[in-house]
């Protein structure tokens, strides 16, 4: 149905591990479980405001961009794959987002989930990085502009240098960091490559940046 391209930035975790370490034992006692994915989640929500239109839909009289922000959850279970929808997303804290992935996902492996829950989503995000997959290259959750897929999470050496230029410098510092891939498939009939790349910058920037207090 739709033209898929698919555009991929890699993201250096670091903020987010030591904010979930620091917090996930808070986050324990009120019953919760902290994963990573209300992270992607949140900084999902700064890029689809950074880039509405990935927030829309193609249709023949133009492109649709939807006001609300639904945000589908892909959720494996025994027999494949489900995606509950978390309705008015950009609304919920890091912990309201955490006690909800967490119910909805109970939900689905109970296979309790209802029509509506699995419908309306506006934008689409599957870790499939949870089974061990580093780069996955997803397919468009109709009628939707774009998933993002998200990579498992692992250390690996990586450069960082004081010094702009791409030469060999004396500042190089090889050190070992949490590294994730991001890879963010598109309808190229309503979105292009320059705004692809805007949406995964903003995604990959609240993610490295992530204060240490919870947002």
């Amino acid at each position: 149905t739709s033209p898929h391209v698919t555009a991929v930035h890699e993201v250096d975790m670091t903020s987010v591990v030591r904010h979930r370490e620091a917090n996930r034992g808070l986050m324990a006692d009120k019953g919760i479980h902290l994963t990573y994915t209300p992270y992607f989640v949140m900084a999902t929500i700064a890029g689809l405001k950074m880039v509405p239109e990935m927030n829309g839909r193609f249709a023949e009289q133009g492109i649709v961009i939807n006001r609300r922000i639904h945000i589908g959850v892909a959720v494996a279970i025994a027999d494949g794959l489900v995606v509950p929808v978390i309705r008015d997303t950009d609304e919920r804290s890091l912990t309201g987002l955490a006690r909800t992935i967490n119910n909805v996902t109970a939900q689905a492996r109970r296979n309790e989930l209802t029509a509506d829950q699995l419908q309306g989503g506006t934008f689409t995000l599957t870790n499939h990085g949870t089974g061990g997959s580093l780069l996955a290259t997803p397919i468009i959750n109709q009628p939707q502009a774009a998933i993002l897929g998200i990579g498992t999470i692992v250390k690996r050496p990586v450069v960082r240098s004081q010094v702009t230029s791409l030469l060999p410098s004396a500042d190089d510092a090889i050190v070992i960091r949490p590294m994730c891939y991001l890879s963010l498939s598109f309808d190229h009939r309503s979105i292009d490559g320059a705004m692809a790349d805007a949406f995964l910058k903003t995604v990959k920037e609240t993610l490295e940046g992530w204060n240490e207090r919870e947002k």
